[in-house]
C-alpha cells in the first residue's frame, strides 16, 4: 500500500472517534472480550499514542448516530482538528453504517479539510496515524 499524498506535521490534533465500551453488544465478541478488556485496551492505545508523540482528543461515543453527532459536533467546537481517525467499532459493524456515514458527512462539513484514517483495532492505531503524520 502507498503512502498518503500529503504527510501532516507532528503536532496536527487528532480526534479519535471510537465506540464507548458500554455502546456494544458483547455476544458478538471473541471469547475474552468484555467491557473491562476493552476499556482497558482503549486506556492502552491511548497511553501508547501518548507515549509516541501524538496530539489525540479521545472522543468515545454512543451507538446512537444523533447523540454521536452531538459528541463529536462538541469535540470540533473546543478545538481544530487535523485529523480524525474513527475505529473499527464504527466501521466494521453492518448496524453502524448510518452512524458511520453520518460521522464522516459530519466531518467533512464541520470541519472543511480535515483527513481522516482508520484503525481496525485499539493497539494498530497508532500505525494509522504514522500513515498521515510525520514522525
Amino acid at each position: 500500500m502507498g503512502r498518503p499524498m500529503t504527510s501532516m506535521p507532528g503536532d496536527t490534533k487528532v480526534l479519535s472517534i471510537g465506540l464507548h465500551p458500554s455502546a456494544l453488544d458483547y455476544s458478538r465478541m471473541p471469547d475474552g472480550v468484555d467491557e473491562a478488556v476493552l476499556t482497558a485496551r482503549i486506556e492502552a492505545a491511548n497511553a501508547a499514542l501518548r507515549e509516541a508523540g501524538f496530539d489525540v482528543v479521545p472522543c468515545l461515543i454512543d451507538i446512537s448516530p444523533d447523540r454521536a453527532e452531538t459528541t463529536v459536533r462538541e469535540q470540533l467546537q473546543e478545538h481544530p482538528f487535523g485529523l480524525a481517525m474513527i475505529g473499527g467499532g464504527v466501521r466494521m459493524l453492518p448496524e453502524n453504517t448510518l452512524l458511520f456515514e453520518q460521522l464522516v458527512n459530519l466531518l467533512i462539513e464541520a470541519a472543511p479539510g480535515i483527513r481522516l484514517c482508520f484503525n481496525t483495532t485499539p493497539e494498530d492505531t497508532v500505525e494509522a496515524l504514522r500513515r498521515w503524520i510525520q514522525a
